[in-house]
């Protein structure tokens, strides 16, 4: 058996295994690590979920995903109810500010505008969203504008690194331009530098990380 059958049969496992995830509706196809998923699903959270999948699977260098959402009649929603839930949603969530955000929705597609102090904040925006009922996709166009000083960022993040156990941060390599971060080196695997990334990211000060890790 090839590599990429292999592969593609750990990559199907790995959706199969995912809860939340129906993989009967979703075909993968691996060529030199590189994996494509196609097919469809019922809902946004679950398209996301099954490239996170993918991307954790031990030999993946990167994941193209072609996933279309298909929603159950029951669970499509009139836009404006839409947009109505998701504005409370953010409301209620104490780690946002309030009214920073501005929504727009069409044809379930959710369309995210405003400012926020840090991309933490930024990506609990998309949480809050992509799980609502009738939401297709979301484009999170949210402007992160940090109020933290920008000093020490580089130490911050190789503090970080070095402090989780998923992965070795030593072929990592840093470096800060204002609150842009390069990150540079190598890791195994997709998700080791999507861990990376998420590192950097929370840090204070961060407007924009360049994330030019490559799979070894």
């Amino acid at each position: 058996m090839s590599n990429d059958s292999v592969l593609q049969d750990e990559v199907l496992a790995a959706l199969r295994y995912e809860p939340g995830v129906g993989a009967a509706h979703i075909g993968v196809a691996a060529g030199n690590g590189v994996v494509t998923l196609s097919g469809h699903v019922s809902h946004f959270a679950e398209k996301l979920a099954a490239e996170t999948a993918a991307a954790r699977v031990r030999g993946v260098k990167a994941v193209a995903e072609e996933i279309e959402v298909r929603l159950p009649f029951d669970a499509t929603k009139p836009d404006d109810e839409i947009a109505a839930a998701a504005l409370n949603r953010i409301a209620w969530d104490v780690a946002l500010p309030a009214d920073a955000v501005k929504i727009k929705v069409e044809q379930g597609w959710v369309t995210l505008t405003g400012t926020v102090d840090s991309h933490f904040q930024k990506e609990i925006v998309q949480d809050d969203v992509r799980r609502l009922r009738g939401v297709v996709g979301v484009s999170n166009h949210i402007i992160v504008k940090p109020r933290a000083n920008k000093d020490g960022i580089s130490d911050a993040i190789t503090h970080a690194l070095h402090r989780s156990w998923f992965f070795d941060a030593a072929p990592i390599r840093v470096s800060v331009d204002g609150g842009v971060v390069r990150l540079t080196g190598t890791v195994r695997s997709p998700h080791e530098r999507q861990l990376a990334a998420a590192a950097a990211w929370n840090a204070p000060g961060v407007t924009e990380v360049e994330n030019d890790i490559e799979i070894a």
